[in-house]
């Protein structure tokens, strides 16, 4: 890494590092007078690429006003362009510096897994690593994808989904059986061999060999009728239509190619939306919208070329990427992403058949989704704006937090943030709190809140010097609750010195009818809003998705505490000995009740196990 001391600023702080550069890739960073990052870049050439900055004129407005600004540089080289081009979408997703194409990246997407590490596998959604032994199908668009398909593949399968703790312990066939949507082996409902043939039914469907399973399964179906076995014959035909049905709602299933991604690139107005669609196995596994920020100047085959190399960062991709536009150094990109797999990535931008037909089918979402995006921004900036007016901010709010408490008489009590802003909600931002005050008195609601707020502010307050946490600090913090709940908010802030942060509380108006809330502001007097208020309504729908999200959480954490079993905390203690005791004695309860030689006498239970049960339930002193 190389960089000299801070002098000028513009292109002569530039021309003063071409000096010392090497002709060799690598990666560049621009810097403003406060170590901002302004710009991440690659180059074949390090030394011809800033030299191209260090020149006065005929740059376009943007990278004027970058060069201008720049105050110091950094530098990294490498031993290949790829490897310059992997290294800057690396820095440019984790730096988000203010003049590249940047978006908020999801992290991950939702897979499906067939495990394969038991005698009956288990379907359910993954998240994260492949640290599971088993069979991955995805990426899905969307949580909501996958449970939608996981849902109809048990219909079409009959295959479990539950845990295998609840497995072991179960005696009878659960609701999922009674629906139709489980075999139930759980109590030997159906046999390994014939679960087995379920599992690899399933695998063939998810591998896009669906119509030969429909086709067998008709078959079977047509058997059964035959022989007069209607009940089974009805049961196949359930599945059939569970499958007719996944491949109803997959739209298009392309028949020229199995596994692709497929990138489009509409703009409108200097916004930019991309969609993304997911096809594996030669089926649609669905598509997302992104919206990522990039200066109104960039053609859109340079803000697709940008996003797209970002996307794959910490992604492998398929064997196929198709594009709408094409794209600087395509090529270029292709190796990067063929390096990374370890296999070879074909990146195209196709102009006739049916994969062109699929990039128009993925063009005409973006135009329609960002039309709608527009239409709903249109209406947010405004109502920022009567946000900003009606508080006394200077300027619309970036971020806004909303706070809210949920308890049942101080049990399982839990704290909820929710963050809104330009863009909407701002769903990856919440944050729950549980509470952990010991001294806390219970229903304390304003005990909560302190701890709560506290614990919130004095983080942001910590990490202040970098500039992610700069982003996370509120410009509005409404609470939800009364002039009591204001005057514990404030003083939270004070103690910590924070003084840039608006603070307002909303209580419901009396019988809390929905319209006559009350606003509470330190140094103001107590107001309402006309209740025909398009402000009134936004702030009651920040306050509900507060409370929702609040309750939501505390539900959770209160059925985790209900449904949480003492037999699973005693070592030792499995599914098939919880299974013995608790048909044994009938419930958790009576175990904990039982005597020594009580337990002693549960079959599949020693007598060293039964004093290690006893002990937990019975502690010395």
């Amino acid at each position: 890494m190389t960089d000299t001391p801070t002098a000028l600023k513009g292109p002569a702080r530039i021309a003063a590092y071409v000096k010392t550069l090497p002709d060799a890739p690598g990666v560049y960073r621009m810097l403003d007078d406060k170590g901002n990052v302004l710009y991440v870049g690659k180059a074949k050439s390090l030394k011809k690429r800033v030299s191209n900055y260090a020149k006065s004129g005929g740059h376009d407005n943007r990278i004027t006003r970058m060069i201008a600004e720049t105050a110091e540089m950094l530098f990294v080289t490498t031993a290949s362009e790829i490897e310059a081009l992997l290294l800057e979408s690396n820095l440019i997703k984790r730096l988000k510096p203010r003049y590249n194409v940047s978006y908020r990246d999801d992290k991950s997407f939702p897979n499906i897994l067939l495990r394969e590490d038991h005698p009956f596998p288990q379907l359910l959604k993954h998240r994260g690593a492949k640290t599971t032994k088993g069979v991955y199908f995805g990426p899905f668009a969307s949580a909501g994808a996958v449970t939608r398909t996981l849902n109809t593949l048990q219909r079409a399968f009959l295959l479990r989904s539950c845990s295998d703790s609840v497995f072991g312990a179960r005696t009878r066939p659960c609701l999922l059986y009674q629906i139709k949507r489980c075999s139930a082996p759980c109590v030997g409902r159906i046999d390994e061999q014939a679960y087995g043939e379920l599992v690899r039914e399933a695998e063939r469907f998810l591998t896009g060999k669906s119509r030969s399973v429909q086709e067998s399964l008709v078959a079977d179906m047509n058997a059964a009728a035959e022989a007069l076995d209607f009940e089974r014959a009805a049961r196949l035909r359930d599945r059939i239509r569970a499958m007719s049905h996944i491949r109803s709602t997959q739209g298009i299933n392309p028949s020229t190619f199995e596994d692709a991604d497929v990138f489009a690139a509409f703009m409108q107005g200097g916004n930019t939306c991309i969609q993304v669609f997911f096809f594996r196995s030669g089926q649609n596994w669905g598509n997302r919208p992104y919206f990522p920020k990039a200066a109104a100047e960039l053609s859109p085959g340079e803000v697709l070329g940008a996003f797209v190399a970002q996307f794959y960062d910490e992604r492998q991709a398929p064997a196929l990427v198709l594009l709408s536009e094409e794209i600087p150094e395509r090529d270029l990109l292709a190796e990067a992403l063929s390096l990374r797999a370890e296999r070879k990535v074909e990146v195209a931008v196709p102009q006739r058949g049916e994969k062109r037909e699929i990039v128009e089918m993925a063009l005409q979402n973006a135009r329609e989704q960002l039309a709608r995006r527009l239409a709903e921004n249109t209406a947010q900036r405004e109502l920022l704006e009567g946000v900003a007016e009606l508080f006394g901010l200077e300027a619309p709010p970036r971020r806004i937090e909303v706070y809210d408490n949920s308890h049942i008489q101080g049990t399982n009590a839990l704290g909820g943030m929710i963050v809104a802003g330009p863009d909407g909600f701002e769903k990856g931002e919440y944050r729950k709190f549980n509470i952990k005050s010991e001294d806390l008195t219970p229903g304390d609601d304003y005990a909560m809140m302190r701890e709560v707020l506290t614990r919130r502010f004095t983080r942001l307050v910590k990490e202040s010097e970098t500039d992610e946490a700069r982003s996370k600090w509120p410009d509005l913090v409404l609470i939800d609750g009364g002039p009591g709940q204001l005057k514990v908010a404030g003083g939270v802030l004070a103690d910590l010195a924070v003084e840039d942060v608006a603070l307002v509380s909303i209580s419901k108006g009396p019988d809390r009818d929905a319209g006559r809330e009350h606003f509470y502001m330190p140094g103001r007097a107590p107001f309402r809003l006309d209740v025909k208020s398009p402000v009134l309504y936004y702030l009651q729908r920040l306050r509900d998705e507060a409370h929702r999200f609040a309750i939501g959480s505390h539900r959770k954490k209160r059925a985790k505490a209900l449904g949480a079993n003492p037999l699973d905390e005693v070592a030792g203690v499995g599914a098939v000995r919880k299974r013995a005791l608790l048909n044994h004695f009938g419930s958790a309860r009576a175990v904990a009740g039982a005597s020594l030689a009580d337990l002693e006498a549960v079959e599949g239970v020693s007598a060293a196990l039964a004093k290690k049960i006893f002990d937990f339930f019975h502690p010395a002193g």
